[in-house]
């Protein structure tokens, strides 16, 4: 198993890029890693490690797609860049996954010109997984299709209900769509438009949900147009951030905070990783013809390792090539 990995994408690259492919390969086995982009910049890097690099190749890409680059035209012209390179090896089979935590609309448009959509899908959406109270929730689309048409909502629907079906062995996941109320007629035009075609898909749509339900865990798919899940899930980063914040500074209050968080440490921790978004990884791109997962832009080496060591779970486990199977069947068609 080979896993491709975009040095040169993100706000840290490649340092923070090349310890993360590092760092997975000291924790864990199954697979090796083809890092692409700057080949002396990344080599400097692996060496200063001191450690057995035996799994790891450097594939040399010159160039960088950034932030601010336009998508399409940026992957027409930069040929050489770590993403095309990367995307293009996926293609002729010469890995099983692509990592970049690079331009997320240059990577959309990157996997949809070299891999192409999954058959029975209008648009790839990215989905990521948030806790919850009662455990994991998949979120789609998290911020890459602005404005939906109500097919991209019924197709985020369905992706999502395989996702954590295949993923999390869920029998029935229970889908809602995002909205300021719960009310069938609730919301913008769209939306409503969504909710119709929602109600007569193939998945266990329970209706609209509102904001707050989500953490609580009601349901285990939300679907929402990408500007909204972008804005919701970089809301729930911040509120993690404030509330470990919060706890660090309660209990580092005195000497007797101090010593009652002797007390609690182990759920202090456990509440901490919960709530921290790198210990999820990154997000899959679904509805393209290969395993593509996109990874925060300001990603330390430990989101990208935890990324890494998840899409070995995927590849080992095929689960991109059963939802692709089961999106192209005609149980999806028929709802194109």
């Amino acid at each position: 198993m080979v896993i491709l990995v975009d040095a040169m994408g993100g706000d840290n690259a490649p340092l923070q890029i090349v310890n993360g492919c590092l760092d997975a390969i000291e924790e864990a086995e199954g697979f090796e890693i083809l890092i692409i982009g700057d080949k002396n910049r990344i080599t400097e890097i692996v060496k200063k490690r001191r450690l057995d690099s035996s799994r790891i190749k450097i594939e040399h890409a010159p160039e960088t797609i950034n932030g601010d680059d336009i998508p399409t035209k940026s992957i027409r012209n930069k040929k050489d860049s770590s993403m095309v390179v990367g995307l293009n090896l996926l293609k002729d089979k010469k890995g099983d996954a692509f990592i970049s935590a690079g331009n997320s609309g240059a990577l959309m448009a990157g996997a949809l010109f070299t891999l192409g959509r999954t058959r029975g899908v209008d648009r790839p959406a990215f989905g990521t997984t948030i806790p919850t109270k009662t455990g994991t929730t998949f979120l789609i689309d998290a911020g890459l299709n602005i404005t939906c048409k109500p097919i991209n909502y019924l197709q985020f629907g369905v992706m999502g209900s395989i996702y954590m079906q295949q993923c999390y062995n869920m029998d029935k996941p229970k889908v809602g769509l995002l909205n300021i109320g719960t009310e069938e007629n609730k919301g913008i035009s769209v939306v409503q438009q969504a909710y119709e075609l929602l109600t007569k898909a193939p998945i266990n749509f329970i209706g609209n949900i509102e904001g707050r339900q989500i953490p609580l865990g009601e349901v285990d798919v939300v679907v929402c147009d990408g500007f909204v899940g972008n804005i919701l899930l970089k809301f729930l980063e911040g509120m993690g951030y404030f509330i470990k914040s919060t706890l660090k500074e309660m209990y580092t209050k005195n000497v007797f905070t101090k010593a009652s968080t002797l007390l609690f440490k182990k759920d202090l921790k456990n509440i901490a990783k919960r709530m921290d978004y790198e210990e999820y990884g990154g997000t899959p791109l679904l509805g393209v013809n290969g395993l593509v997962i996109k990874c925060h832009g300001s990603s330390s080496a430990k989101a990208i390792k935890n990324t890494i060591i998840k899409s070995s779970y995927f590849v080992k486990n095929s689960i991109m090539n059963q939802i692709s199977d089961i999106l192209g069947n005609k149980e999806a068609e028929s709802i194109d």
